[in-house]
Order: C-alpha cells, then sequence, then structure tokens
C-alpha cells in the first residue's frame, strides 16, 4: 500500500507541474513534436492550452488520490 501512495504522490506531482508549465509559463516545448507540428500547421496554441489543463485536472486528482489513501488507509 506504500507504494500505491509513493507513486500516486510522484505522479501527481510530475503532471501538475507539467500541467502548470504547460498551461501557464507557455513552455509548449515539453509536448513531444508540438514545435514541429505548429510550424506546419497541424497544432495550435489552444491544443497545447488543452494539453496544460489536462495535465494539470490529472496531477490535481493524483494528489487528492494520494491525501485520502494516507489518511484513510
Amino acid at each position: 500500500m506504500i507504494v500505491i501512495k509513493i507513486i500516486s504522490f510522484v505522479l501527481g506531482i510530475a503532471f501538475l507541474l507539467f500541467g502548470y508549465f504547460i498551461r501557464f509559463r507557455k513552455k509548449y516545448d515539453l509536448i513531444n513534436g508540438f514545435r514541429a507540428d505548429f510550424q506546419a500547421g497541424r497544432k495550435d496554441e489552444k491544443y497545447a492550452e488543452r494539453v496544460g489543463l489536462i495535465e494539470l485536472i490529472i496531477g490535481i486528482v493524483l494528489l487528492a488520490i494520494g491525501v485520502i489513501l494516507v489518511l484513510f488507509a
């Protein structure tokens, strides 16, 4: 059970940081192949913002799961 708690926290923090950097700091280079797709016109900044938001939400959920596991398990 401790392994699940640790994995949840680590993944939660990783997703939270990546989502923050992509969404708010506009570091679109963290998305694989985004620069080339952006220059080719296949993807735009709204795509990158959606990816950042999704990663941010996943990070929040995983951290919440980790906290719940620590408190109740």
